[in-house]
């Protein structure tokens, strides 16, 4: 494989550096995907500590054939800048760059421009329904950790379990922050946007931030495409939960055609080995460097060829 930089909206107020993976010396247009990053600011690894999901997944997708562009989210790149020009939302800090990706490899002779993907993420799971109706206009989607729920209701679940974890510290303070957020975050649905806009989160971010991308939920784009859809999950997840969010999933599409499931025994977050089954542990569980399996990898391209 080869790798080359490249910049998402070049020329525009938010460049964003990247790299484009490809197969080495390919004979003919090859298929390719698009990685949409989880929540918070990372670069375009997806780095997590010691652990780099999206380079995993760009290397070894190269080696099967199929290309790749991976760059650093806007809000890792230009965070600041984005906050000074007012109130967030998902569609400024991801889905335009997503779909920036998505024409850069249209337009590029070496890529196949009728097969190519979007692999979401976590949070980027959660948006690749709604990016690929927003103007990816992807061949098909894979989901990887994602979640049936809004983005608030996964930081209850995850403070719930931190508060009947095993540190005492990380329990009070799940404790002190649950009990400030749900009032914060009451009635949210049946607020105005720029009621919703007063009320701060964390970080200069503001509830219309989870508003806006409650509004527009996965499960409603799911349930209208008909395009492959591939979706994936580690067993010992701590970020989201395999009854509820694999299972959810499940539930809701699992008598359609168009949707393929894959389950990874002992598997965390981010499709490596789990070290821990404490969420508290979490800094322990991704300071050690592991990297994603071929097993996992050759799955994903399995299914792209298959879909291609």
């Amino acid at each position: 494989m080869t790798e080359e930089k490249i910049i998402i909206g070049e020329g525009t107020e938010f460049p964003l550096n990247g790299i484009l993976t490809l197969p080495e010396n390919p004979e003919k247009p090859v298929p390719a995907v698009v990685f949409v990053h989880g929540s918070g600011s990372s670069n375009m690894d997806e780095r997590v500590m010691k652990l780099t999901p999206f380079k995993d997944l760009a290397e070894g997708l190269g080696r099967h054939g199929i290309a790749s562009i991976r760059y650093d989210k806007r809000s890792f790149a230009h965070g600041r800048k984005m906050l000074k020009k007012g109130s967030l939302t998902v569609r400024e800090e991801v889905i335009e760059d997503a779909v920036l990706a998505s024409e850069m490899l249209k337009n590029d002779p070496r890529i196949d421009s009728e097969n190519i993907f979007i692999i979401g993420h976590s949070m980027g799971a959660m948006l690749a329904p709604r990016i690929d109706f927003e103007g990816g206009n992807f061949k098909g989607l894979i989901l990887m950790a994602g979640t049936l729920d809004t983005l608030e209701e996964v930081l209850f679940r995850q403070l719930e379990e931190m508060k009947n974890g095993k540190s005492k510290i990380m329990s009070w303070v799940a404790f002190a922050q649950d009990k400030k957020f749900r009032k914060s975050f009451e009635n949210l649905y049946e607020i105005s946007d720029e009621e919703a806009k007063k009320r701060k989160y964390a970080g200069g971010v503001d509830l219309y931030y989870f508003k806006e991308m409650g509004e527009h939920r996965a499960e409603d784009y799911l349930g209208k495409t008909e395009k492959p859809v591939l979706i994936m999950q580690g067993s010992r997840d701590l970020q989201v939960n395999v009854e509820r969010d694999f299972g959810g999933y499940k539930r809701a599409f699992g008598k359609k055609d168009n949707f393929s499931f894959r389950l990874y025994e002992g598997l965390n977050h981010c499709f490596v080995p789990a070290l821990y089954d404490d969420i508290s542990k979490a800094t322990k569980e991704f300071s050690v460097e592991r990297h994603i399996g071929e097993n996992v990898i050759s799955d994903i391209a399995g299914w792209i060829f298959k879909n291609c």
